[in-house]
């Protein structure tokens, strides 16, 4: 059996004495779409900061493609598109601009720019400022930067946030074809309803730790209508709104 394309083992971030996550392991299988649940403060944007080497693990180990941030820093990065859960643009800096500037520190041609607006319905949009832009149409650049380079891993924190219904349904359809690709993809959301429409494998996080994980089919003949939900609910005993975690 081929190893993982990603690998998190034993995983604990400790920062100022608080243990932010603890004893995370994950294998993920190159061409799938893992998705972290959990709600606000469960860890999931430090597990992804992890794994993207935006954040080194207190202990543990973790790798990308068989590389390791430490050993291999070029080539791990070379591995990763991340997209942060927000990012605060300049003043004065147009779409274009903006991905132009990400396309150069990444060795990519300048023709991409234009090839990932238009991915993401912004093309029209790319001489304005990013600045004046809705909370959806950031999450729309962000996203369009993080597919840049054509990475192998796309990794995103909470990418469906400020996103309109038809921006959602592109969302999903548009990671369904990068997994057809070949790409493999890392998401975290609040939205389990999300989680159960497009990924392959869930993991639920909550306090920092692993709560429960497996396969989206798995949850679905166990539990019928809302799965995820109900699993959740289940290994954390906690109640919340159908399809959403509070």
């Amino acid at each position: 059996m081929a190893d993982p394309f990603v690998q998190v083992i034993g995983v604990d971030k400790v920062i100022k004495k608080q243990k932010l996550v603890e004893n995370i392991n994950l294998n993920i299988e190159a061409g799938s779409i893992v998705g972290l649940c959990g709600g606000n403060g469960a860890g999931k944007s430090t597990v992804l900061r992890m794994i993207a080497g935006i954040l080194q693990p207190t202990s543990g180990e973790i790798t990308v493609n068989q590389l390791q941030w430490k050993k291999d820093r070029k080539q791990f990065s070379q591995q990763i598109g991340y997209m942060p859960d927000d990012f605060q643009f300049s003043h004065g800096l147009t779409a274009a601009e903006a991905l132009s500037f990400w396309a150069a520190l990444r060795r990519v041609p300048q023709s991409r720019v234009d090839e990932v607006l238009e991915i993401v319905g912004l093309r029209d949009k790319r001489n304005k400022q990013v600045h004046t832009f809705s909370k959806g149409m950031r999450q729309r650049i962000l996203f369009a930067q993080a597919m840049l380079g054509k990475p192998p891993l796309l990794i995103m924190d909470e990418p469906t946030n400020g996103l309109d219904p038809y921006w959602m349904s592109e969302f999903v359809r548009l990671l369904q074809n990068i997994r057809r690709e070949g790409h493999t993809v890392l998401f975290s959301t609040h939205q389990l309803e999300i989680a159960e429409e497009i990924a392959d494998y869930v993991v639920f996080l909550n306090n920092g730790r692993n709560y429960g994980e497996g396969t989206v089919e798995h949850f679905r003949q166990q539990y019928g209508a809302y799965p995820l939900q109900a699993a959740f609910q289940q290994s954390l005993g906690i109640t919340s709104t159908a399809g959403e975690l509070k």
